[in-house]
């Protein structure tokens, strides 16, 4: 019987909060070179996603190592801009989290700035009691390392937990380890999906 449900949140419940097509769309509007935007971001990405570097300082090594003709304060606007909810995700884990059936958090990697910014304004506080992101656990999806502390803290069993992602990638461990998984595509397939594993749900 699966008691604990985790759910990744870009992707999933909200947009991606600094994935390839934020920094693309960052890029285009700001005319920046993209080559050299996307080798500096990818060379900090895991520092900033575990909490090892601020936005700031990252802001610092990815943008403005040199003069730019927008303001930082304008590309932090932009940034925090490209996070929009998911309304039918989100309708799911109310009902979920309404029923009171089962312990539910998050597990997702995350910039800590964005990632408290994305909790507080789409208020996953009254769904969610947990939250195992990146930038507070200093460990990121896909390494193994993350999905065995999760289950350290919470003390579950990986047999009675569910997680659910919108990447294969990182539902390979967690399957490894007996932790049952979905990869979500949308809102109705969800649902089927929980129903399957026997989490009651509404299918419409």
């Amino acid at each position: 019987m699966i008691t604990t449900i985790f759910f990744d949140i870009g992707g999933v419940l909200l947009t991606d909060g600094w994935g390839h097509d934020s920094r693309r769309a960052a890029a285009e509007k700001f005319g920046l070179d993209w080559d050299e935007y996307s080798d500096r971001h990818e060379k900090v990405a895991h520092a900033i996603e575990i909490n090892r570097m601020t936005l700031e300082h990252y802001l610092d090594r990815a943008i403005f190592y040199r003069p730019r003709p927008f303001t930082r304060e304008e590309f932090r606007e932009f940034i925090f801009a490209q996070s929009q909810p998911k309304p039918d995700s989100l309708k799911v884990v109310e009902e979920l989290a309404e029923s009171k059936r089962h312990f539910m958090a998050t597990l997702n990697n995350e910039i800590l700035e964005l990632n408290i910014y994305r909790i507080e304004k789409f208020g996953l506080r009254s769904c969610f009691p947990g939250f195992f992101s990146s930038c507070f656990l200093g460990l990121r999806k896909p390494d193994e390392a993350i999905y065995r502390m999760v289950m350290q803290i919470t003390q579950r069993t990986p047999e009675e937990c569910l997680f659910i992602d919108d990447r294969e990638v990182n539902l390979e461990c967690p399957r490894e380890l007996g932790i049952k998984t979905i990869l979500f595509t949308d809102a109705a397939q969800l649902r089927a999906q929980l129903v399957a594993e026997g989490v009651p749900v509404s299918l419409s």
